[in-house]
């Protein structure tokens, strides 16, 4: 007999989502017959007309300009896993509402019943129209990697694929800021990261670019290097720009004298490999619900702990990267979202935090109201 669970739609959470997180709202008045010509037949003839003759007024004169697509195929929905589309549609309406709180970006959420990659970029170019920019979310790795590049080079508005470098900005942030504390340099380091999929990789790219002198990437069958079995294209480009010594076995060994280690895989670390890192050890433990190391263990080992959990300090979170990023990039009008942008705004995140640094303070509570604006000026000015 399959397992049933009884829901109790008096709970708190479910009469939260009773309904759904999200509505539209009209900017303009719709009270009398003028605001009806105004706004719809026949004055709005006359823009759809000028829009026609000159598509770059579809910017200036509709909500593109400030309008995110949230798009998801439902196959790596939090620490769900493959939910399904319809399942997901309660995360993606809450990311838009984070959007709006945040940033005052609107976004809609779409949900898209395939997981065929050919037809998922297929989809979102077909809407592109609608969007100032493209927020891919809680698609799962590799089909991601390769969702986001076509897209990338099809579109001329920014697609950002949350998942990967969301996390990689605020993990740089944080790093950045652990450093700050220690007095210590990205290029003295060497970063273990667990988990290879799309947060691992985004990661491991993002600290190479930041200068981290060595960076070891781990996956479930060791650590990726030169002509290991079982690589898929994009392990053979991370053997290529990691691991510069050639090590070679597991996470434990990868840890061995490991200044970082960033967890970032759901499975778990053993308290005897924490062992085996350097001296004023860092670990961000990022799995979620279940961090890959209990932060009251890592705690034991390392000088500086950060989850991704909201119960604990240091709580490694993207919404302290999405709205600004996005924001800034729809302010300055670019047509993706850089290298350049993406280091920009991990530095305005820790600059924040650095404030009031700590080692329980490394980076800034998600609600802290000066993230945002801070994250869109410097990744407009980077544009």
């Amino acid at each position: 007999m399959p397992s049933q669970s009884v829901i109790d739609l008096q709970d708190p959470i479910f009469l939260a989502h009773l309904g759904g997180k999200l509505r539209t709202t009209a900017t303009v008045p719709l009270a009398t017959r003028e605001d009806l010509s105004v706004a719809y037949t026949p004055g709005v003839a006359r823009v759809c007309e000028a829009i026609a003759a000159d598509e770059s007024l579809a910017r200036t004169h509709t909500w593109r300009s400030n309008l995110v697509a949230v798009v998801t195929d439902g196959t790596a929905v939090l620490g769900l896993g493959d939910i399904g589309p319809a399942a997901s549609l309660p995360v993606m309406e809450g990311k838009a509402a984070l959007f709006r709180q945040f940033a005052d970006v609107d976004a809609v959420p779409i949900c898209l019943d395939t997981k065929d990659p050919d037809a998922i970029v297929a989809a979102v170019a077909a809407i592109a129209p609608s969007f100032g920019g493209i927020n891919l979310e809680d698609i799962s790795a590799p089909r991601c990697f390769e969702i986001e590049d076509r897209l990338k080079a099809l579109l001329d508005i920014p697609v950002f694929h949350d998942d990967q470098h969301g996390t990689a900005v605020v993990v740089l942030a944080a790093l950045t800021n652990a450093l700050r504390l220690q007095d210590r340099r990205p290029e003295d380091l060497t970063v273990t990261v667990v988990g290879a999929g799309a947060a691992g990789v985004a990661i491991a790219k993002i600290l190479n670019e930041a200068g981290v002198g060595d960076i070891v990437v781990c996956d479930s069958t060791g650590i990726i290097h030169e002509g290991r079995d079982r690589l898929n294209p994009v392990k053979e480009r991370l053997a290529q720009t990691t691991n510069r010594h050639g090590r070679k076995g597991d996470a434990t060994e990868a840890l061995r004298g490991s200044d970082v280690l960033v967890g970032v895989s759901g499975g778990r670390v053993p308290e005897s490999a924490l062992e085996g890192m350097a001296d004023g050890a860092i670990v961000f433990a990022l799995a979620n619900p279940t961090p890959e190391v209990d932060p009251e263990v890592a705690a034991r080992h390392a000088a500086i702990v950060a989850t991704g959990r909201s119960d604990y300090p240091n709580q490694i979170n993207n919404v302290l990267a999405f709205p600004g990023i996005f924001r800034g990039a729809l302010d300055a009008g670019a047509e993706q979202i850089t290298e350049a942008m993406k280091l920009a705004a991990a530095g305005a995140i820790a600059d924040i935090a650095a404030e009031d640094l700590a080692a329980d303070r490394i980076v800034p509570s998600p609600l802290d109201p000066r993230v945002a604006p801070a994250v869109a000026a410097a990744v407009k000015a980077a544009a």
